[in-house]
């Protein structure tokens, strides 16, 4: 008898702490696969199997025709939303009702993270938004042009010093040092020169900053954070090492006392924030004015944030844009022939205006970012109750609690045939002044969408538009022995990389030789 009740026990454990999860989508009459499908995909992810991009794409194509169906992440219930005019509701019309971001990584007590735009909730993200935005608009871009200008043209000098026929580069490492460069300069007032200076302070505490782990210690640690980030709060868990954190919000304050003290005025984002303490901006179209004032913390919070798109995100963007570049070299030469003709015409310098005529060079880095869109899935909590009425033949109403999750995956979209045609192709024409107006807005996401759009997406494309004008003004982006073709993502890693390395060849165009 003993055993018996034993055996019965054990079966309701295993019923409640491993079906009973995946049940969730299907008690709220949402579409979803099939238990043993599930679980299948869920060992499969823990596993590394797959590229974490793949196994994301597999999921979405799951779902043919759906507007959204019931997705797990390991065991956390997310809503996959495939639908572009789904996707334009709840990101902008009802916005109100998914105004947060789900948080699966134990932040608790380090305010660099818990303080930055990206992970605050509610008014408070409400605030710093507004407090913010000035900062990024058109006009104050205008302000940080000549310090990315400076780094850019520092950055294609030290190549060109070179002498060398082809100059043999693993791109990842080369464009993080320059995006270290432009992060550092422009967010924290520090200038480092990564290229020649290759072990300098701000580049080894970035790389710190970032390392969250790879292969089975990464997802042990990326399980704890999504099982039970409360529990990863209390066991101490973090994603980021003490001592890297301090680095950068000791420069950060150092720098604040430094200015106010001295009333040093210097045209970068520590400034822009610190005007913005002060209410001397105001948001260009709403004139909102927040109701407390940035703390050093706040401050050091959002040039952090600043610096972990710019240092890793641009970085891979660059990277991605050289490969494509080097094995399509016809539309290298396109390119270089937009370039060259905006130079001649401005004694080879740069300026705002001329950068943001580039008509083909933005084609380029928009079809770059479909393909390798920075961010594998876009996400909302549900935060008010929400009712996803039917539409199609076959569906019933969705009710959401708050506390729901949303997963947009980017990959899946980006992907898909019926938007994009040969999706695997790349292909800038799709952006041409032609083509674009066919494309769905909703369909095409690589900064996000709605008020929670990235707010620094005018600086990534300036600063990559800009060294990528340098750069090929002076150099061929070539494929070496060393490229990888065809080009295969790792499978152990939570970002969109390479286990052998992004390398490639720098040669001087035959008019520079």
């Amino acid at each position: 008898m003993f055993w018996f009740l034993l055996a019965g026990v054990l079966v309701l454990l295993i019923y409640y702490a491993f079906i009973n999860p995946f049940k969730y989508w299907g008690r709220k009459r949402a579409p979803q696969d099939k238990i043993w499908k599930i679980w299948l995909e869920t060992v499969s992810l823990i596993m590394q199997y797959r590229p974490y991009h793949e196994t994301l794409k597999r999921v979405y194509n799951n779902f043919p025709g759906m507007r959204y169906a019931g997705v797990y992440h390991i065991f956390s219930p997310m809503l996959l939303i495939r639908d572009p005019e789904l996707i334009k509701q709840i990101t902008v019309k009802d916005f109100e009702h998914f105004t947060d971001h789900f948080n699966s990584l134990p932040i608790n007590n380090q305010p660099l993270w818990e303080k930055n735009l990206f992970f605050l909730k509610g008014d408070k993200w409400r605030e710093m938004r507004s407090t913010l935005s000035p900062s990024f608009t058109s006009s104050k871009m205008k302000i940080l042009f000549g310090l990315i200008n400076d780094c850019a043209k520092q950055f294609v000098k030290y190549y060109e010093e070179q002498n060398e026929n082809v100059i043999q580069l693993e791109m990842k490492d080369t464009f993080t040092r320059f995006t270290n460069d432009v992060i550092a300069t422009s967010a924290f007032g520090v200038t480092c020169d990564s290229i020649r200076n290759p072990d300098n302070e701000f580049y080894l505490n970035g790389k710190i900053a970032l390392n969250f782990g790879e292969g089975i210690k990464g997802m042990l640690k990326f399980l704890m954070a999504t099982l039970s980030p409360k529990l990863a709060n209390k066991l101490g868990l973090k994603f980021t090492k003490e001592e890297a954190g301090m680095f950068f919000t000791n420069i950060i304050k150092s720098n604040i006392k430094s200015r106010e003290q001295n009333g040093i005025i210097r045209p970068d984002m520590i400034h822009l924030l610190l005007e913005a303490r002060k209410g001397r901006l105001k948001d260009e179209e709403l004139e909102a004015i927040p109701k407390e004032k940035l703390t050093d913390e706040d401050i050091a919070a959002q040039a952090f944030l600043f610096f972990l798109a710019g240092f890793d995100s641009v970085a891979t963007l660059m990277h991605f844009v050289a490969y494509e570049l080097a094995v399509h070299p016809d539309i290298q030469v396109k390119l270089q022939q937009e370039i060259d003709g905006i130079l001649n015409n401005s004694n080879g310098s740069l300026t705002y205006e001329k950068l943001s005529s580039m008509k083909y060079m933005d084609m380029v880095l928009s079809e770059t970012l479909r393909k390798w869109p920075s961010a594998f899935f876009l996400d909302r909590i549900c935060v008010k109750p929400y009712t996803i009425l039917p539409v199609r033949e076959g569906e019933k109403p969705v009710y959401l609690e708050k506390g729901d999750t949303i997963q947009i995956p980017l990959f899946g979209i980006h992907y898909d045939p019926e938007y994009y045609p040969e999706p695997e192709r790349f292909d800038p024409e799709r952006f041409s002044d032609e083509n674009k107006t066919k494309i769905n807005p909703y369909a095409y996401l690589p900064f996000g969408s709605g008020p929670r759009i990235c707010i620094g997406s005018r600086f990534a494309l300036m600063e990559t538009k800009m060294v990528f004008s340098y750069l090929l003004a002076t150099f061929d982006i070539v494929v070496t022995e060393k490229t990888p073709i065809p080009l295969k993502i790792s499978r152990t890693k939570f970002r969109l990389d390479n286990d052998e390395g992004f390398w490639m060849g720098l040669q001087l165009r035959k008019e520079n030789q």
